[in-house]
């Protein structure tokens, strides 16, 4: 009894110590991931004479508000934001509508072209047409410069998102499938009625991977629609005329309007990555599920 006693003693103190050693990692792993963030707030809240003295902080020792009010400034950042919003509605409804649709025709069995196709939309992922044949199509051939429909059309379908959520519907009954068909259902009623609301999950992971894309983009405004600028290319624009470099030795009459140009760039991270914080945590639970499931079948 007293070495199965010592036994049980040592066992119980060897997973103690390996409860405070895993705490030790997951503290120092939170600290990792959110140092940076901090940082970045902190900079954008300080005074630019620390900035460009490279001060490192995560709290800002003079606090200033002038980064913003420099970004703010600029008179159509209103307009600029909402069409970041609609382009981000439209165009994400559209990618998970679409590739939803496609992912259900490329996960039925009796699709003959199915692998064919799905190879096909892999290849995609690695080869790339090349950005000078892409401006011609979306300029010359498609005509959709400087039109909304620019921001929504080329980015209907994500290759991963369609193998995401195909890898899901495979992993459904077929049995449901079949009874609907039976009940007299067509391929858009199983899909509509069956196969969406059992997507939840993953349509919330590709809804929110679809969003944070349009969120993010600004190259095609640049490149395509600059009579449709968002708010993205708007803040690259601020970021690229904050280019005035301030002598950190200069008198400190001289530098209190000043704004230096890594401080507008970490107040403008600020805002374009607020919006995707709040949304967020409204679809983590759906997105850790989504991606489990999409990626594990039976």
């Amino acid at each position: 009894m007293e070495k199965n006693d010592g036994k049980n003693k040592k066992g119980f103190q060897k997973g103690k110590i390996f409860d405070y050693v895993l705490l030790v990692f997951c503290l120092l792993l939170i600290v990792i991931t959110v140092y940076p963030f901090l940082n970045v707030l902190a900079i954008s809240l300080n005074d630019s004479i620390d900035t460009m003295r490279n001060v490192n902080f995560i709290i800002p020792r003079k606090f200033t508000l002038s980064n913003y009010t420099y970004i703010f400034k600029e008179n159509n950042l209103g307009g600029a934001f909402a069409m970041s919003v609609l382009r981000t509605v439209a165009g994400t409804a559209a990618g998970v509508i679409c590739t939803a649709m496609l992912a259900y025709v490329l996960s039925r069995k009796d699709f003959y072209f199915n692998k064919l196709f799905t190879i096909l939309f892999v290849i995609t992922m690695y080869v790339s047409g090349g950005m000078i044949p892409e401006y011609l199509l979306m300029t010359r051939t498609l005509n959709l410069g400087n039109s909304i429909w620019v921001y929504i059309l080329p980015g209907l379908i994500w290759v991963y998102n369609l193998i995401l959520m195909r890898s899901f519907i495979e992993g459904l009954p077929m049995a449901l499938q079949e009874a609907a068909k039976i009940d007299g259902a067509n391929d858009f009623t199983i899909w509509w009625k069956i196969i969406l609301p059992l997507c939840t999950p993953t349509l919330a992971t590709v809804a929110l991977f679809y969003a944070v894309g349009q969120w993010n983009s600004f190259m095609d405004t640049y490149l395509y629609a600059r009579d449709l600028p968002t708010l993205q290319y708007v803040l690259y624009e601020i970021m690229e005329q904050a280019t005035i470099q301030i002598d950190p030795h200069a008198q400190a009459s001289d530098l209190k309007n000043a704004v230096s140009p890594m401080s507008v760039r970490m107040a403008i991270t600020i805002v374009a990555t607020v919006p995707i914080l709040i949304v967020y945590p409204f679809l983590q639970k759906y997105f850790v599920g989504g991606m489990t499931l999409g990626a594990v079948k039976d």
